[in-house]
């Protein structure tokens, strides 16, 4: 039976009603995206029809799942709430905190002895507020979202960009920041502008070595890391119908990848025998019966030029292998156009490691199909030329495929085997020789890879291609090889042609597994203990942040002009600084230092305006806190990109940051801001940035008027006493300026004003 069938139950029992009711107010047929959120509004009942893009909406999401890096923070905010209980089904998942090295067991056990401050504190606190908890080892989160929690027809929120997996199973799963998930695990409703939608039109079927690793990798190259920014990307048509359930984990997944909101498809057969796999039955049962209103209705897909903002078509029968990079996950590279571009642009064409897990790519299909690659060049006689690991998604999968022989295959192969968690994908890899910093050639099926996100290196050169292809290129040691038309050289200098992957939706065996790693919480948890040693350096309970003094914010300093690029990676790193996620001020050491300086192109390095020295960026920031200065940070386009990472918002905000002045935000960056009391603005005029000198003083000059749809005024006065005057636009509606008045939004809920 599945986790909370009861509540998967009462959703289908209204969504008839509220659809139906949605489809005649709204006076046209619904997509599939509307029928979830006009069926998961606040108020119940639809009343009015909301505008695409503009209209905030309140919003009441079935669950909230939060990774072990990102639970720490949202569980610290939560305590804060006063709550005894957490209001809606939610889970805390293990798979941040683990370092891969030497193999599972290894890296394991050193986890647990490393991180066990931290997952005491989550399972306590678990324990206490009624979470499901997902022990070290258990597995990914989406991977376990998608196997135990997620169903068709259903909106979750979740701490991690990546939530959006559970769109493979008709959801809309939406990644959001720590503080959006406090409000809803305290019973309070969610808040999201509703979003335009992207229909993208899938024909024909996948086939030889394309995979649905290359429909996103597609996808994101049309659109660009910014393309699906307050949108919904919702799949359809006879190619998505024909993908397995998994495979549309992984396009919904790396949708986060292209700024989207999140994406989903359809409920269909594929989604009937996942669920069915995964002892599921019985959604499958109370689905079937609402079936008709877990897709579009019929004239939407018939006509989608009507109904979506933005149409993409993708004939699958004619789409080929994409390899996505480097340093960016939207540019992406046909392989048969791999060897001109590569030559073209200097990339190195040798190998040195191929990676295959990650949240995306970690599913028992993807490591059957690339186990047929891996058995064709152990029956060839090939020596693999580059180093091999995998990730699996869960225990439930690396138990399954140890038993059906997959991880022997591997194996023989010299594929090292990590534990099932993030690992590479997310910078917790101790790669050998990183630290020399040389330019090298990776090829990984996880979502991202920004410059040193994998192993530190900034000269590793990371591409994003489908677990199949990562086993070809691995093999060959080459990143200019066509498997499609190429042959490779066994050790006995014959040449051999492999053969395309083939493998197993779903284990034919059915899945198994002797231990998956849940810790139920107890039913009453009032009598649990939770223990945060004050002395702690991966531990601080938080201290709620000071109200704004209704004034006007003056004699700020610009801290940093950031210049191109500026991810959630760049603001607050990932990689070793995972072990500070639950301590907010030593965590906030890492703020901003990998963003490149405008006036100077370098990282880390920003003029203290006190001094007139250049220092770190956290430290001159903290130089500025202690004389009581304010400070802003100017960024460029799409701020923010990347990880639903709360930190980033956070640092600067603990570290007396009021502002943050950008030409565009990523969503989930922007809503952190907001939630943590800080000034998240736009350029009106985007060609101000460039009036931005390193000296500068900035003036607030109406903020004590500050209202919805009003531009705010600011004065950068520079060095030699001339000023430009610059306008600043913001999207802050009356409750989200509210959360600015009040110092966060989490103040208001502890004050129970929320």
């Amino acid at each position: 039976m599945a986790f909370d069938i009861e509540m998967i139950e009462k959703v289908y029992a209204t969504m008839a009603e509220r659809v139906d009711k949605a489809r005649d107010i709204v006076g046209r047929p619904l997509t599939l995206s509307e029928k979830i959120l006009y069926s998961h509004l606040w108020d119940g009942m639809p009343t009015q029809a909301f505008a695409r893009g503009k209209d905030y909406v309140d919003f009441a999401p079935d669950r909230v799942a939060c990774q072990d890096a990102t639970a720490q923070m949202a569980l610290l905010q939560f305590m804060h709430a006063g709550k005894s209980k957490v209001a809606v089904p939610t889970t805390v998942h293990c798979d941040h905190l683990i370092l891969a090295k030497n193999g599972a067991k290894q890296d394991l056990e050193l986890a647990n002895k490393q991180s066990k401050e931290v997952f005491d504190f989550l399972s306590s606190v678990s324990n206490k507020y009624g979470i499901g908890f997902w022990k070290p080892g258990s597995g990914i989160i989406h991977q376990i979202v998608l196997e135990n929690y997620a169903f068709p027809g259903g909106l979750m929120i979740g701490t991690d960009s990546h939530t959006v997996n559970a769109g493979g199973l008709g959801m809309l799963a939406i990644g959001v920041g720590g503080a959006d998930a406090v409000d809803v695990m305290s019973g309070m409703s969610w808040e999201l502008k509703f979003p335009k939608l992207i229909g993208v039109k899938l024909t024909g079927k996948l086939n030889g070595w394309t995979a649905p690793k290359d429909v996103i990798l597609k996808v994101a190259d049309i659109l660009t890391v910014k393309g699906g920014t307050g949108a919904i990307v919702e799949y359809f048509g006879e190619g998505a119908e024909s993908m397995s359930c998994t495979g549309k984990g992984t396009i919904c997944n790396m949708g986060a990848e292209i700024g989207a909101t999140t994406s989903t498809f359809g409920y269909d057969d594929s989604m009937r025998r996942y669920l069915a796999a995964t002892g599921r039955q019985d959604v499958v049962n109370a689905a079937d019966k609402v079936a008709s209103y877990l897709t579009a209705d019929a004239e939407v897909y018939a006509n989608p030029t009507q109904y979506f903002d933005q149409l993409i078509e993708i004939n699958l029968s004619e789409l080929e292998p994409h390899i996505n990079g480097p340093f960016t996950p939207d540019r992406g590279t046909p392989v048969s156009k791999m060897k001109e571009e590569a030559a073209a642009n200097g990339w190195p064409i040798k190998v040195e490691w191929g990676l295959i897990g990650s949240c995306t790519n970690s599913s028992y299909e993807d490591m059957s199909r690339a186990a047929s690659i891996v058995r064709q060049a152990v029956a060839h006689g090939i020596t693999p030329k580059a180093e091999f690991g995998i990730n699996p998604g869960s225990e439930q999968i690396r138990y399954t495929i140890e038993r059906d022989g997959i991880i022997a295959d591997f194996e023989k192969m010299g594929t090292k085997v990590f534990t099932n968690a993030c690992g590479p994908c997310i910078g917790q890899w101790d790669r050998e020789g990183a630290d020399k910093q040389e330019k090298n050639t990776i090829v990984h099926s996880f979502n991202r890879n920004f410059s040193k996100r994998a192993d530190g290196n900034p000269n590793t050169h990371a591409f994003v291609t489908s677990p199949e292809m990562v086993a070809a290129l691995a093999i060959s040691g080459r990143l200019d090889f066509n498997p499609i038309t190429d042959t490779l050289i066994n050790d006995k200098g014959e040449a051999v042609k492999l053969n395309p992957p083939f493998g197993d939706e779903l284990p034919t065996k059915g899945f198994d597994v002797e231990d998956p790693g849940f810790q139920e919480p107890a039913a009453d948890g009032s009598s649990v203990e939770v223990v945060v040693s004050p002395t702690s350096d991966r531990l601080q309970l938080l201290a709620p942040f000071e109200a704004w003094d209704g004034k006007n914010i003056t004699g700020a300093k610009l801290l940093i002009k950031a210049f191109g690029k500026c991810t959630t990676d760049h603001i607050s790193m990932a990689g070793p600084w995972l072990r500070f996620r639950g301590h907010l001020d030593n965590i906030s050491n890492n703020m901003l230092i990998g963003a490149e300086n405008a006036f100077n192109g370098k990282a880390n390095s920003v003029k203290n305006q006190l001094t007139g020295a250049y220092d770190e960026v956290p430290k001159v920031q903290r130089a500025y806190k202690a004389a009581g200065i304010p400070s802003i940070v100017v960024g460029d386009h799409n701020y923010g990109e990347g990880s639903s990472r709360e930190h980033a918002a956070m640092e600067p905000r603990f570290l007396g940051v009021k502002a943050v002045l950008v030409k565009s935000f990523a969503r989930i960056h922007e809503t952190n801001l907001k939630k943590q009391g800080m000034l998240a603005l736009t350029f009106a005029n985007e060609s101000d940035y460039d009036k931005i000198q390193e000296d500068d003083t900035i003036n607030f000059l109406d903020l004590t008027e500050f209202a919805p749809g009003k531009p705010l005024t600011l004065e950068f006065v520079h060095a030699d006493g001339s000023k430009d005057t610059i306008l600043a636009n913001h999207t802050y509606n009356d409750s989200q300026i509210g959360w600015f008045v009040a110092g966060s939004a989490l103040n208001l809920i502890a004050a129970g004003k929320s």
